[in-house]
């Protein structure tokens, strides 16, 4: 809200008066210089309200004088607000000749606020409507240092807002020599395109003729001219990273003016891209993606098959990344495609960026953001070039590069095929991109022609074209190669893989109901897609005449696919009848191994003759009768569904894992003991290989590193003695060829000599082979682990789903073990990085999907003595571990167990949960909770107390232990009903404990259980009350026996305590009950004398918040009386010192009170400070010499005191 506005002031003859008798109107300057926006705008609003309703010439004139003053003040927030400020009172009033002679006149004395205030002044009078000064401007702009191209800009700006009469009338005159000279400078060419553009009638061609002597600007006498101008702006603008206005209007102005090819031609591929400097390509391939929405479709063409897209071709693949212009170039071509409603223009400007190509391949990427923004028409004529570009690669019309690293290099120069092979790899590519790309819209027909065109390419070729099938229309004009297949056969299981979680297209009721569903992976008729192209490969394999398979079935692969189409046709009428999960499961499995019969036909035949065994004795009733009948050395269908996953998840398919994932997901209620012991074997053995393999290798020779370090020592770094086949086989060939004989004398013939070399060449070639093997046996072998390992992550994943699906099933103990011991082999092992994934993935399956599962296993049955025995053994396992992290992972199991006996019971938080505090029920509901909590369900509560603590006796007795305190923090945290079982072991560890550590930790765990409310609920007032007495004397005992604080766990122990202590004192004073805390107070003061008590500030505070709750106030060094730091300067020496002459001996502070002193001297003798005050008041010494030190503060006087506090002073060791 503005300012409400005073009465107008009477005139006075000065702009002092004024001021003295209306205190608002200043206010109102003050308000123009503030930097908030609206202030300004307030007060600006303010201002010609009061100098409306004044009228006072004398007002009017010291507003302009301070608004001009203000135009160049320091602070830059300020100039836009006394320029507005300046404009609305210019055109108010009309005063404006003296603020023009103002400006004009004005002399300042720094000439970076000079200019600045004239441009503002200028800004004023142009927003005030005058025009007359835009000299003014023009002068302004010689002040580059400052301004830089800010006055130029504004004349733009004044162009752009004007209209036509008043530019013919009043600026045209001011401007013509800047017009004249329009070549000289960007700004003056930037003025003249903006005229030109926004004045046509005015400035016509026979008024350019005048002035340029040319009625044209883009002329092929004008292009040197302009090029020189431009490289100026290019170069000017380098680092802003866009395109200088200048050139932009120059590109619109050539369009306009038809002279874009001449323009393009001379001026940017002959001219600045000639210059090859980074900001003239820059400016380049910036009027490339500008000039996309201002040419017709022909001038796209054209432009799209110049030099200056094949140049930023070879900028992008031959740059590095921080360097390349492709993203901004994307942001161009998306721009254009999204504002562009011509389809036409959108295929041209698709398809040129498609044909820009490094040796076959497209210099943009497959999944290229800005197809989102064509139209659906277009879309599908671009997918029509695209595999007609596939079928028939025209790379004459492909605008092709080499980098010049590649010149340089001839091998890398490729041949046509491997062109051709490379551009239909980006073309697939391309095509499964836009199906994956959810912002491209697409209906069912479009995937499945995608879908389609990839596996018949990838399988299959044409023989004769027929109708029936269009892949067999248009035959490839150049043959595929096997790579090329290869390629597109992943990348035609790619497709699968992301069709096999596609959300249902299309807008029918029967799509919206489905997707509501969020069933993903069908068409609108509920089908899998991966049904749909099984149907597509049953019409191929009918037409054998017009095509065939590149890799034709065999007989058995024949009847297996035959056998695979019958089982899906008899699942698709039982899932009419019954919509059953496994029916869904063994469809899509079914399915699925069909497929993969075209890429690993052996291992699919096998899988799928053992999947359908499987649904026959699932589905088939008699089948059933029978197995009832037999015995049960058969093993049942699940566990074969599951060596059938197993078997998927070995194949590196992304694909495979996911429908193995979402198969098993289905089967999970189904699973059995020995179905799920399947999948938990593999890491069982997985681990045993992984042991030998690592004990081989430990017995092995140097690491990688000196192999790789050491090329000449290789065969020494292989083996560390000497293979003595070798040098036997070596003796005997030196002997042979006499080269052992000792005698010199004796020469050797040369064929001796030719003989003895060949016989050791092939010796040593031998030797060689056999270090390569071995060196080719441990690669193999690190290959298989590694696949092994990926195998294991694998079939983690079934174990997670399976907590996730089933977290009720009591099959879920039998998981513990085995991941426990996955997670202490992987710790104990050195481990690589795919074995870190190996362990944080089976930690974090441990801990969040098992140990804080929200759901568990309610009926136990039978399993209440087993559970026991495994809860016994984890909480065993954790306290013999040798790490602490392991341990965690055990005990938490452990507490999950003691969860599942316990049952879910009203003050049980969850397990996560136990971090968030829950409603908890009236005291006397959770009184009786308490007194049936060792009957609750399945536990035995005094089996499980007993195993807990030995536990937590042998944490806090032994000197070492894997156990921490976080651990039964989370024991009493989650199960309040353990505090009163193991409270008497805690109390008694506060002085039993093996070290300091141990003592602190008891404290830590007894302030967890008595601020626990079902705890001190499940006492009664008498025991809670010796609970606090016992809780005292065992913490005073404590500190009894600190004597020193020489290193940090002393100081953790103490605190602890008097944390425990504050705990305490807090309850027996707000409780009122009867625990006598008189003997705490002599026994804190004590310890606050023991050596380094000062050296923790944690310490000190804590000590002091209990000394506070004893009712002994601490007094800070701020507010300390100036006579108690001359007391404690004068009178410690006198008291302590041999004689009285030491007082009046200058030195430091000998209590440490004086702000100069250190702080750990200041924190050591806070007590003695307060002894010597508190002495001083007993003696009445406080009222004298409480002003300071002064008469009353004689020699007599001391000696007075030093009697009183020398008894106090010595017993205190001052």
């Amino acid at each position: 809200m503005t300012a409400p506005i005073a009465a107008p002031a009477r005139a006075v003859s000065d702009p002092r008066g004024i001021l003295k008798q209306n205190r608002e109107f200043l206010d109102f300057f003050w308000d123009i210089a503030k930097p908030d926006q609206e202030t300004r705008l307030g007060a600006t609003e303010n201002l010609l309200k009061y100098l409306r309703a004044s009228e006072k010439e004398d007002e009017l004139k010291y507003t302009l004088k301070r608004l001009i003053e203000g135009l160049a003040a320091t602070r830059e927030s300020a100039r836009p607000g006394f320029s507005l400020a300046l404009a609305q009172v210019g055109i108010s009033n009309g005063s404006c000749c003296a603020s023009h002679k103002i400006i004009l006149t004005w002399s300042s004395k720094l000439l970076r606020n000079a200019a600045f205030g004239n441009f503002f002044g200028a800004l004023a009078l142009f927003q005030s409507g005058r025009l007359a000064k835009v000299t003014l401007l023009q002068s302004l702009a010689e002040h580059r240092a400052h301004l830089k191209d800010l006055p130029r800009k504004t004349l733009v700006d004044i162009l752009s807002e004007i209209p036509e009469a008043v530019f013919e009338d009043v600026l045209f005159s001011a401007l013509q020599a800047d017009l004249t000279s329009a070549f000289s400078t960007p700004e003056q060419l930037h003025l003249l395109l903006v005229g030109i553009q926004k004045f046509p009638a005015v400035l016509k061609p026979e008024k350019l003729k005048k002035l340029l002597g040319s009625s044209t600007i883009v002329t092929s006498e004008n292009v040197p001219r302009l090029l020189e101008v431009l490289k100026t702006a290019a170069k000017s603008e380098k680092k802003d990273k866009t395109l200088p206005t200048v050139a932009l209007d120059l590109l619109r102005v050539s369009v306009k003016e038809g002279a874009f090819e001449l323009f393009w031609k001379e001026a940017v591929e002959n001219g600045l891209l000639q210059d090859k400097s980074g900001p003239c390509s820059y400016m380049c391939y910036r009027l490339l993606g500008n000039a996309l929405p201002l040419l017709s479709l022909d001038q796209l063409r054209v432009l799209l098959r110049g030099e200056v897209i094949r140049h930023y071709g070879n900028h992008v693949v031959s740059l590095p990344d921080r360097f390349k212009f492709a993203p901004e170039m994307e942001r161009y071509v998306g721009s254009f495609l999204e504002n562009c409603a011509d389809p036409e223009k959108q295929l041209a400007v698709v398809i040129g960026f498609s044909t820009l190509t490094n040796q076959g391949c497209p210099a943009v990427p497959s999944f290229w953001k800005v197809v989102r923004y064509l139209q659906p028409a277009v879309v599908l004529r671009y997918v029509d070039w695209l595999k007609s570009m596939f079928l028939s690669p025209d790379l004459d019309s492909c605008v092709d590069f080499t980098t010049s690293r590649q010149q340089k290099n001839q091998e890398n120069v490729i041949g046509t095929q491997r062109r051709v092979d490379q551009l239909r790899k980006w073309i697939i590519n391309r095509l499964v991109s836009l199906v994956e790309n959810p912002d491209v819209k697409k209906e069912e027909d479009f995937v499945m022609d995608v879908a389609r065109f990839c596996f018949f390419h990838a399988f299959f070729e044409t023989k004769k074209p027929t109708p029936e099938i269009p892949e067999t229309e248009s035959l490839p004009s150049v043959p595929q190669t096997e790579a090329s297949r290869l390629v597109i056969a992943s990348l035609f299981f790619s497709l699968l893989q992301h069709l096999n979680s596609l959300p249902v297209l299309g807008d029918s009721e029967e799509a919206d109901v489905l997707r509501k569903k969020h069933i993903h992976g069908v068409t609108r008729d509920g089908n899998l897609w991966l049904y749909h192209i099984v149907q597509y490969v049953i019409v191929l394999l009918s037409h054998q005449k017009h095509v065939k398979a590149v890799t034709p079935f065999t007989a058995e692969q024949r009847a297996a696919w035959d056998r695979m189409l019958e089982s899906v046709e008899a699942l698709q009428k039982k899932e009419k009848k019954s919509h059953s999960m496994e029916v869904a499961a063994f469809q899509h499995l079914l399915l699925l191994l069909g497929i993969h019969l075209f890429k690993t036909p052996a291992e699919c035949v096998d899988l799928l003759n053992d999947l359908q065994n499987c649904m026959e004795r699932v589905f088939d009733k008699k089948s059933k009768k029978k197995k009832a009948a037999a015995d049960d050395e058969e093993p049942e269908w699940v566990e074969v569904i599951v060596e059938i996953l197993l078997s998927l998840l070995a194949q590196p398919s992304l694909l495979i894992r996911r429908v193995s994932k979402s198969v098993f997901a289905r089967i999970c209620p189904h699973m059995t003991k020995r179905a799920l012991q399947l999948i938990l074997d593999v890491s069982e053995v997985c681990l045993g290989r992984d042991e030998e393999e690592s004990a081989d290798s430990s017995d092995g020779d140097g690491s990688e590193e000196e192999e790789a370090g050491e090329r000449d020592s290789e065969d020494e770094d292989e083996n560390e003695k000497v293979d003595e086949i070798f040098r036997k086989q070596l003796m005997t060939v030196l002997q042979a060829g006499n080269a052992l004989v000792s005698d010199s004398d004796e020469e050797v013939d040369d064929e001796t000599m030719m003989s003895l070399d060949k016989n050791l060449s092939a010796l040593f070639a031998e030797q060689q082979k056999r270090v390569q093997a071995k060196k080719d046996e441990k690669e193999k072998l690190r290959k298989e682990k590694i696949l092994r390992r990926d195998f294991k992550i694998k079939v983690l994943d079934l174990v997670e789903v399976f907590l996730m699906k089933q977290p009720e099933n009591p099959l879920v103990f039998g998981i513990i073990e085995p991941l426990l011991m996955v997670i202490e082999q992987s710790m104990s092992s050195d481990s690589d990085k795919q074995e870190q994934d190996y362990l944080r993935k089976t930690a974090n399956i441990f801990t969040n999907h098992l140990c804080r599962a929200k759901q568990y296993c309610k009926t136990l049955g039978p399993l209440r003595e087993e559970l026991h025995v495994l809860l016994e053994g984890l909480v065993k396992r954790a306290c013999k571990q040798n790490d602490s992290s392991v341990a965690l992972y055990c005990f938490s199991a452990s507490l999950y167990l003691f969860r599942v006996l316990r049952g879910n019971t009203a003050s049980e938080p969850s397990p996560i949960s136990a971090r968030s505090k829950k409603k908890l029920k009236s005291s006397e509901g959770l009184n009786a909770q308490a007194g049936q909590d060792a009957t609750v369900d399945s536990l035995d509560l005094k089996r499980v107390t007993a195993i807990y603590e030995e536990a937590l006796r042998g944490f806090l007795t032994k000197r070492r232990s894997s156990l921490t305190g976080a651990m039964f923090l989370d024991l009493f945290n989650r199960f309040p009903i353990m505090c009163k079982q193991l409270i008497d072991t805690v109390v008694e560890s506060i002085t039993s404990g093996a070290r300091q550590h141990q003592q602190a930790q008891a404290c830590v765990l007894l302030q967890k259980a008595l601020k626990t409310r079902e705890f001190k609920l499940s006492l009664t007032e008498a025991e809670w009350e010796e609970l606090i007495r016992e809780s005292t004397n065992q913490i005073m005992e404590s500190l009894k026996s600190v004597n020193v604080f020489k290193v940090k766990v002393d100081q953790e122990k103490v605190i602890k305590c008097l944390e425990l202590l504050s705990c305490i004192i807090k309850m027996v004073t707000e409780q009122k009950l009867s625990v006598d805390l008189g003997e705490l107070h002599g026994w804190l003061q004590a310890l606050s004398q023991h050596e380094g008590f000062g050296r923790s500030p944690r310490l000190d505070d804590i000590y002091w918040n209990v000394m506070k709750l004893l009712g002994v106030t601490y007094v800070s060094l701020a507010s300390r009386p100036a006579w108690l730091s001359f007391a404690a300067h004068t009178l410690v020496p006198v008291v302590s010192g041999p004689s009285l002459g030491e007082a009046s001996r200058p030195g430091p502070c000998p209590l440490g009170v004086h702000a100069g002193c250190p702080r750990s001297t200041r924190t050591r003798t806070r007590t003695h400070t307060h002894i010597i005050a508190a002495a001083l008041e007993a003696h009445g010494g406080s009222n004298r010499l409480h002003s300071g030190p002064g008469p009353a503060l004689t020699r007599d006087v001391l000696c007075i005191q030093r009697e009183a506090l020398l008894p106090l002073l010595r017993a205190q060791k001052v």
